[in-house]
């Protein structure tokens, strides 16, 4: 546990790339195989489900410490994160033992968790912050909460073990995706270098698209290029094999329960096919918006009506596995011959090829561009037509050239701290627009500003904040700030009764007074044209989704 704890305080104190890369194959080097599988899960992404909740371990620090509610939360308000707020305040009358017992044994106990009532989990934790000093408890309470994130990404831990163990970095990358189990065992067999993968259902490593933000002339040859559009749903992987259907999420969960209509159009599929796409909602002759989507993501089961209103579709874009042969060796405009035909043997009304854009010159590309949000449809992908399918975000053969963001003009309303490094300062802010001679609040965005813009803003905050509840400041509505969206829809979740995807900050407009922001008919004019109304009882597959200029 320790040495784990001091791996990821390195990684917390460089931006290096080369150094994190340094730091974790130092780790993989010195780490048992059985703390090593467990350090891989976490350095991926992977996390532990949730075995305690906040309130239950606010309640229990209170307990221990005998400190008062109001006190913790003033701690809190320092700190800017709970694992670490409990960590500091739990273990300074501790005497740390355990420090030296392996990580993946204190990952068992945690485990051991989901077996004992409320009181004998108590007790174990109470035993564990006596066990460990604060900087390993902040990493268990993180694990235990299911939050641990760790600062690099997957690519740079599959690097680093790749470069641990002489292996390629697209050979383990491979070996480590779908569901497995984190043990000595595993981390063995993964690391060997005539391992073989016996599972059917283990996808590929997706390739990834890297954003274009320059002129497209700079890509040489038009002819050399491929163009589709870029659908907005859910990237995933369709595997057909050995008479089974698995299908994949990006973030390597298995979905296939949740999209039946496409798991019964892929079985009229060859075994030994992988498909890579997007699911969509989609809706007679086109995609729904995504807030459409969401409805079958956030539901745990499916009603029949839900089916009904939305109905999912797989737009297939790629094919990595032909007759049970990879061949994401080939060119891509062979792979996308040999998933013309595929699709045009056995394909359905679930089960789509995503269409190439017919391009003869670059400047045609720009107004397609332009027009892609009123398709459905988020931009343009431009693909280099003899290139492999490789792992990862690289730059050079896949691009994304996403269509402009919708924006409005907001007032900031109130601000709050944000969390770890940022816990000392105000950074979180929430934006309203005007209903009248009010601001109703409409957003919440912390990222888009320059440290030196955050610095200034803080100071500014802090001189004109009119009241506090808690962490949140509401400030003199001043400040006009540009936000930057992808979606909007309706949520009777929010107050204002609508809700913005990906919301961000895209300038701050000093220019600007705060009387000439946005209206709250401005955003339902952006709703009326680019968001989605959830149907009505037995709506079917006939929703209104775009304004009349739209149809």
């Amino acid at each position: 546990m320790r040495r784990f704890a001091e791996l990821y305080e390195r990684l917390d104190a460089t931006t290096s790339t080369n150094a994190k890369v340094e730091h974790m194959r130092q780790y993989f080097a010195a780490a048992p195989p059985e703390d090593a599988a467990w350090a891989l899960f976490f350095l991926t992404g992977r996390r532990i489900k949730r075995l305690l909740s906040y309130p239950q371990l606010r309640e229990w620090t209170l307990l221990a410490t005998g400190l008062p509610e109001w006190m913790l939360g003033e701690c809190y308000a320092a700190a800017g994160d709970g694992a670490e707020t409990i960590s500091l305040l739990v273990h300074q009358s501790a005497e740390p033992l355990s420090t030296e017992i392996p990580l993946h044994q204190w990952v068992e106990r945690l485990l051991a968790l989901r077996e004992l009532d409320d009181d004998a989990r108590r007790a174990e934790v109470f035993r564990f912050w006596r066990e460990l000093p604060a900087r390993e408890l902040f990493l268990l309470h993180k694990m235990m909460t299911g939050e641990l994130r760790v600062g690099v990404s997957r690519t740079l831990a599959v690097r680093a073990l790749a470069e641990r163990v002489g292996l390629p970095s697209a050979m383990l990358s491979h070996r480590i995706m779908g569901e497995w189990t984190p043990t000595a065992v595993f981390f063995k067999e993964i690391t060997r270098a005539d391992a073989t993968s016996a599972d059917r259902s283990q996808p590929y490593p997706f390739y990834l698209a890297h954003p274009f933000e320059d002129d497209p002339p700079v890509l040489g040859d038009v002819r050399e290029w491929a163009f589709e559009w870029k659908w907005d749903g859910i990237r995933a992987q369709l595997l057909r094999r050995d008479g089974g259907v698995f299908l994949w999420s990006r973030g390597e969960e298995m979905v296939t329960e949740r999209f039946p209509e496409v798991v019964e159009a892929s079985r009229a599929l060859p075994s030994g096919t992988v498909l890579d796409g997007e699911l969509l909602a989609w809706g007679g002759d086109r995609a729904l918006p995504f807030g459409a989507l969401q409805r079958r993501i956030g539901r745990k089961q499916l009603t029949m009506r839900v089916l009904r209103e939305v109905p999912v579709a797989l737009m297939a874009f790629d094919l990595l596995e032909d007759g049970g042969r990879d061949i994401r060796a080939l060119p891509f405009e062979e792979r996308r011959r040999r998933l013309e035909a595929l699709i045009g043997a056995h394909g359905s009304a679930r089960m789509m090829v995503s269409p190439i854009v017919d391009v003869d010159a670059w400047d045609e590309l720009g107004p397609l561009r332009d027009g892609t949000r009123g398709r459905g449809v988020e931009g343009l992908m431009m693909k280099r037509r003899q290139s492999p399918y490789g792992s990862g975000r690289k730059k050079g053969d896949w691009w994304k050239w996403k269509v402009d963001p919708l924006t409005i003009d907001a007032v900031m309303i109130t601000a709050q701290p944000g969390s770890g490094r940022r816990a000392s300062m105000l950074t979180d802010y929430g934006f309203g627009v005007w209903d009248g001679e009010d601001l109703t609040p409409i957003a919440k965005a912390y990222s888009g500003l320059t440290d030196a813009e955050i610095d200034e803003l803080d100071r500014w905050i802090r001189r004109h904040t009119l009241e506090r509840h808690g962490p949140v400041r509401r400030v003199e509505p001043v400040q006009v700030f540009e936000l930057g969206f992808e979606g909007i829809q309706r949520s009777s979740r929010h107050r204002s009764g609508v809700a913005l995807r990906f919301p961000r900050i895209l300038r701050w407009r000093t220019d600007k007074p705060a009387a000439e922001a946005d209206t709250f008919a401005a955003v339902e004019a952006l709703l009326a044209r680019y968001g989605w109304e959830k149907p009505r009882e037995g709506g079917g597959e006939q929703l209104d989704l775009f304004g009349e200029d739209e149809r």
